[in-house]
């Protein structure tokens, strides 16, 4: 494996703390932190002015103990080895922590889809497809929507194996459009899970999530379906802010009128329902809930002691830097870590995943009912280990994943 870059080592941080609370033996604590398997592929496209161009394709597998990877595709610029390798690991814990058979698994390809045309972008998805297609399958290998990825380039992944295999295959991939074995209830899962982590939270400290108030940072998928699901469940969304700019209202913003809004100018910036804020003041808010659901890195020991929420419910990854969340837990606020908080998605992807397989589907009714379930067991189980341990719920997390990884490694012992 390449040498570690900064983010897996600020993951190792994390890994690394609780696995000394377990005690974890070394021969598995070696296996845990290094990858499976690192795949770079080359992936030359035609571009529509007829030059060739050719991509560089990642795809990382961490552990695939559990069961088959999981993970997203992402197409970014600034997409890294370092970058894929440590969302895989981070998919290992999620995975774990969520009890779904899964392992981590994360793939990316350095380009800029903003530049791309539509034809390119599938030609793009086609070649990378096809140059990681032996690692991929069913059981095997499971992608998934990511940065700049959507429903259409998952098709695109579906079609593209099918083809290979001489059958079409829809359990390959998760995400899907609900017309090829997408799943109902799949694009809200993630804020939905955000939701019902900040219920639970709120019954954990101590205050009912009627009347509560809460702070949203970032305004996308994830963002929004929380604030929207927190509105309908009687909590009062008083503060939101995204790329540009940001409003806050004391009574409580009109979270439908905001969605809408914010689909027509693409910012939640404006909004007439309400005072202008700016980003860094939505962390000094003096609110019950905040909810980070942008981009990673947001809380950081600058702005950290500023924070006056009771709860954060980190609806992005890796939203909060380890020196960041030590300070929280020793001033008392309650912060749920993303591997718990946003593990909504892959459990709605584990639940796509099984009805491709059976084909059969479930109502959204049902598919929101098994993610409350899931969901909640996985807060149970986390907010016990911070008892018994007495560590902050990050840690937690990491002992309840490490330590279902851990054992069946054990089991399954050592194939030489």
């Amino acid at each position: 494996m390449a040498e570690h870059g900064p983010i897996f080592a600020a993951m190792l941080e994390e890994f690394d703390e609780a696995a000394r609370k377990l005690n974890l033996e070394r021969g598995i604590w070696d296996i845990l932190t290094h990858p499976k398997r690192q795949i770079i592929v080359s992936c030359p496209v035609q571009m529509d002015n007829g030059a060739i161009q050719v991509f560089t394709g990642y795809r990382v597998q961490y552990n695939i103990t559990l069961g088959p990877a999981k993970g997203g595709i992402r197409y970014h610029p600034a997409v890294s080895l370092d970058e894929v390798t440590t969302l895989a690991a981070w998919m290992t814990w999620k995975c774990a922590v969520a009890h779904v058979p899964f392992g981590g698994g994360k793939g990316g390809v350095i380009c800029d889809p903003t530049r791309m045309s539509p034809r390119e972008l599938e030609a793009l998805t086609r070649r990378y497809i096809a140059e990681i297609i032996e690692a991929i399958g069913p059981e095997k290998d499971v992608p998934a929507p990511d940065v700049n990825t959507n429903e259409q380039v998952m098709a695109w992944v579906m079609d593209t194996y099918s083809m290979h295999v001489g059958h079409t295959e829809t359990a390959v991939v998760t995400g899907k459009p609900l017309e090829m074995g997408g799943s109902l209830g799949r694009r809200e899962a993630t804020g939905r899970g955000v939701m019902i982590v900040a219920r639970e939270s709120a019954k954990h400290v101590g205050f009912d999530i009627k009347g509560a108030t809460v702070a949203v940072q970032g305004f996308g998928n994830v963002g929004s379906v929380s604030a929207r699901l927190l509105a309908a469940s009687g909590a009062r969304v008083v503060a939101v802010t995204d790329w540009k700019g940001g409003v806050y209202n004391a009574k409580g913003l009109d979270i439908d009128k905001l969605i809408t809004y914010a689909a027509e100018e693409k910012t939640v910036d404006g909004f007439s329902g309400g005072e202008p804020l700016k980003n860094e003041q939505l962390f000094g808010l003096e609110v019950d809930i905040l909810i980070p659901a942008a981009l990673e890195n947001q809380i950081t020991m600058e702005n950290a002691a500023q924070i006056r929420a009771k709860v954060i419910v980190e609806g992005a990854n890796g939203p909060t830097t380890p020196d960041a969340n030590n300070l929280l837990h020793s001033r008392g606020i309650f912060v749920v870590p993303d591997i718990l908080a946003n593990s909504g998605g892959v459990s709605a992807s584990y639940f796509e995943w099984v009805q491709d397989r059976y084909g059969y589907f479930w109502t959204e009714k049902e598919v929101n009912e098994r993610l409350e379930a899931k969901i909640s067991e996985a807060f149970k189980a986390v907010s016990e280990t911070a008892a018994k341990y007495v560590v902050d719920m990050r840690t937690a997390a990491y002992i309840v994943a490490i330590h279902r990884v851990a054992t069946v490694t054990k089991l399954r012992g050592m194939y030489a």
